[in-house]
């Protein structure tokens, strides 16, 4: 009886109806230096050309198909790791694409280091009106190396992009690591991405950039109602998890400080309209972590603190606020500082500001 098949790397490509880019993104993962991975595409219900593209790539036996009704990304995901048989999984997105090493840069840098967790940084990448990359800087020349994500806790606060890195299998498996499923929603890397730096007790952060991560194709969520609010149920369920953990009361406030981050950049991004219910929603969410304990402001800087007990007091009044203060950009930082602590949280606000953007 022959031993059962162990890649080094199973790559994850959902795909849902992205026949414009679908052919760049196989072709990377078909070019990868590191030779010893499967391919798995999990077709989420295409209506598009999408299904087709991927039989193109059939032939070569690394690659493989998932066919399954349209359910969403979450739902993807967790049927690719269930159908994984790699010592590591790796991500990509169908309408990204990797550098021809990516995988086995980062497999050898997971390995060496008996890593659970190998991260690299990324490109943003357009490829309109001419290619251009942009390299993100998710990864800082000073990070490389192997981290305790305990004791380098700047991971959890950096933008979740789970596609330019890798996921020892045993260790996504053993701490019951897996996707939030909720059909139609986005964001739904976000409580994966936290789970992993939460769970994970060796990881080594890579000063390179091995993917580009395409921004001509975003499915803009800004304008949809359904779609406001999907960044919460990933928070909710973040929430979940820490709430059944040992270490809750050391998780609380990371998962605080995180949810807070993202609940504003979801509020800048939204179409204005949109914002004063999801101002509503904040306050609420906020309200209850104060209840469980959280202890959100001992990580917060200076002007996060105003504005989150500004939200809380009132949320209208914070979106009123909020949309005079960007006419002035920085300066109205500056003003609410002083207004609630005078120069010496002005100062405060100041230095916190030049260390967060130098860590």
């Amino acid at each position: 009886m022959s031993e059962t098949r162990c890649p080094k790397v199973s790559l994850l490509i959902p795909v849902y109806n992205v026949d414009a880019y679908l052919r760049t993104c196989l072709n990377s993962a078909a070019a990868q230096t590191l030779h010893d991975i499967e391919i798995i595409c999990i077709n989420d219900g295409s209506t598009d050309g999408s299904r087709a593209i991927i039989d193109e790539y059939l032939s070569d036996p690394r690659f493989r198909v998932i066919d399954k009704p349209n359910s969403g990304y979450g739902a993807s995901m967790n049927q690719g790791l269930d159908a994984a048989t790699g010592e590591y999984i790796g991500i990509l997105e169908s309408d990204d694409f990797f550098d021809a090493d990516a995988l086995e840069v980062l497999y050898d840098a997971a390995t060496a280091a008996n890593a659970d967790v190998a991260k690299a940084d990324f490109y943003f990448y357009w490829s309109m009106p001419t290619p251009r990359d942009k390299r993100f800087g998710w990864v800082k020349p000073n990070d490389a190396g192997v981290h305790d994500p305990r004791m380098f806790t700047n991971v959890f606060y950096r933008k979740p992009s789970i596609w330019s890195g890798l996921y020892q299998h045993s260790f996504l498996e053993q701490n019951k690591i897996r996707f939030t499923e909720t059909p139609g929603a986005s964001f739904q890397d976000t409580a994966f991405n936290f789970k992993v730096w939460a769970c994970a007790q060796r990881a080594v952060l890579i000063d390179r950039a091995l993917l580009h991560y395409r921004q001509d194709n975003e499915a803009s969520s800004v304008n949809s109602p359904a779609k406001a609010f999907c960044i919460c149920d990933e928070y909710d369920e973040i929430a979940r998890f820490v709430s059944v953990r040992a270490d809750a009361e050391e998780l609380r406030p990371i998962a605080a400080k995180a949810r807070y981050d993202a609940y504003m950049w979801n509020y800048e991004r939204l179409a204005p309209e949109l914002r004063a219910s999801f101002a509503r929603r904040m306050a609420e969410d906020f309200r209850a972590e104060d209840r469980s304990g959280a202890n959100a402001y001992d990580l917060l800087e200076p002007w996060k603190v105003i504005d989150r007990k500004a939200i809380i007091a009132d949320p209208i009044a914070f979106c009123e606020e909020k949309e005079r203060g960007a006419q002035h950009g920085k300066l109205s930082t500056l003003v609410r500082c002083f207004r609630a602590g005078g120069l010496p949280l002005v100062l405060r606000a100041i230095t916190s500001k030049v260390r967060n953007e130098n860590y």
